[in-house]
């Protein structure tokens, strides 16, 4: 019988598939339709200080294999996903699970962090730095050295929990990102998070996108994610989870021959609810197929 399961910094999970942030809601919703205990873990909505609404509408955009949002980050905010969200998880789901954590400056993520810190629930926090820095011109924290260094030395200070960095991939070197994050402290790498993309409206000839810009995710993204993946596992010495365009069994099993030691799945959700299920259920036997016995003997064997 083959074995699923996987380490990922302290955590051990059950197998490596994780839904992504932003496709998954705060989980519970998802338990309607099956039991979400199957999940390895689950990466919550990402979530802010203060509550947003997020952009105008509309912000979705369909495309071939894949699709554009710019949802902006709707989410009740810290306190209330501390107070309400996890609570009502945890009602249906016995894991730990992973806080994503998103902000416009540095103090806004250390005191998200330092919050969800003391959460028992929480097993490890993904740092999204695909924010817009708002102290140096809107530009991402992720898309520079020295911001991703800082950022994640700040959110190091006030967290004992591992500490994962998610990474754009729309800077210019995305190891040399990864390499800073894990010189200041970070416990593992996410990435990618989605690319930039746009569409128009052929009748309106305007962006269809209200906000004109968007994030670009599906299958049609998984190359690229692979090829990142594959770079920054040659650059660190740290785990990474891996996602982008991943939609079967067999994409979980390429991203962690890439190098990843876990996999999350995101726009795949949007598509099939029952998406992360399928590709648990498909997982032992694509292992059995190519003849692997322990999943994580394959980790990075593509190196």
């Amino acid at each position: 019988m083959v074995n699923t399961s996987v380490q990922l910094s302290s955590l051990h999970l059950d197998n490596p598939v994780i839904p992504a942030s932003g496709t998954f809601g705060f989980g519970y919703e998802f338990a309607e339709l099956y039991d979400i205990n199957i999940l390895g873990s689950i990466s919550l909505k990402g979530t802010t200080r203060e509550p947003r609404f997020g952009n105008p509408t509309p912000r979705i955009a369909e495309c071939t294999a894949g699709l554009i949002n710019s949802v902006g980050l709707q989410n009740p905010g810290i306190d209330q996903v501390i107070e309400h969200e996890i609570p009502k998880l945890s009602e249906c789901y016995s894991k730990p699970v992973i806080a994503n954590i998103s902000g416009f400056a540095i103090d806004e993520y250390v005191e998200c962090c330092a919050k969800a810190d003391k959460v028992d629930k929480i097993g490890m926090i993904e740092l999204n730095i695909s924010c817009p820095n708002v102290h140096n011109g809107g530009m991402s924290f992720g898309t520079s050295c020295q911001s991703a260094y800082d950022v994640t030395k700040a959110v190091r200070e006030v967290t004992k929990k591992p500490l994962f960095v998610k990474l754009t991939p729309n800077a210019p070197n995305i190891a040399e990102i990864a390499a800073a994050c894990e010189k200041a402290g970070a416990d593992g790498i996410s990435l990618i998070n989605t690319l930039l993309g746009m569409r128009i409206d052929l009748r309106t000839r305007k962006p269809v996108i209200a906000n004109v810009k968007g994030g670009f995710s599906g299958p049609a993204v998984f190359p690229v994610a692979l090829r990142m993946v594959y770079e920054v596992y040659e650059a660190v010495d740290i785990p990474i989870m891996g996602m982008g365009g991943v939609s079967s069994a067999a994409d979980v099993i390429e991203m962690m021959l890439a190098g990843a030691s876990a996999v999350q799945v995101g726009a795949a959700n949007l598509k099939d609810p029952y998406a992360c299920k399928n590709i648990i259920e498909e997982l032992p036997k694509e292992m059995e197929k190519l003849g692997i016995e322990n999943l994580s003997d394959i980790i990075g064997g593509a190196h």
